[in-house]
C-alpha cells in the first residue's frame, strides 16, 4: 500500500510540475509578443513625433510666406518679374 501511494504521489507532482512548465512556456511566449509589439510602438511613436515636428516647421515656412505674400515686396516683385512693370523713377538696364 505505501509503494502505490508513493507511486500516486510521484504522479501527482509530476502531473502539477508539467502543468507549470506549460504555463510557464505559454507566458514567456506572451511577454515576448508583447514586448514585440511594445517595440513596434515605441519606433510608430517617434515615426509620428519627428514627422509632428516636420509638419511644425512646414507651418511655421507657410506662414511666413503667408505674411511675404500679404506685403508690399511680394505686390513689387510679382508685378516687376511678371508684368514687368516699374517705377517711373526706376532704370532697368537689359542684356543683349
Amino acid at each position: 500500500m505505501g509503494r502505490l501511494k508513493k507511486k500516486k504521489n510521484r504522479a501527482g507532482r509530476m502531473s502539477i510540475t508539467c502543468i507549470v512548465l506549460i504555463l510557464l512556456a505559454v507566458m514567456s511566449i506572451q511577454i515576448l509578443r508583447l514586448y514585440e509589439k511594445d517595440q513596434a510602438y515605441i519606433a510608430r511613436e517617434e515615426e509620428l513625433t519627428e514627422q509632428m515636428e516636420e509638419e511644425l516647421l512646414r507651418q511655421d515656412e507657410l506662414s511666413d510666406y503667408e505674411e511675404y505674400i500679404g506685403s508690399r515686396d511680394y505686390v513689387e516683385d510679382t508685378a516687376k518679374s511678371k508684368l514687368g512693370l516699374v517705377y517711373d523713377n526706376e532704370i532697368i538696364f537689359k542684356e543683349k
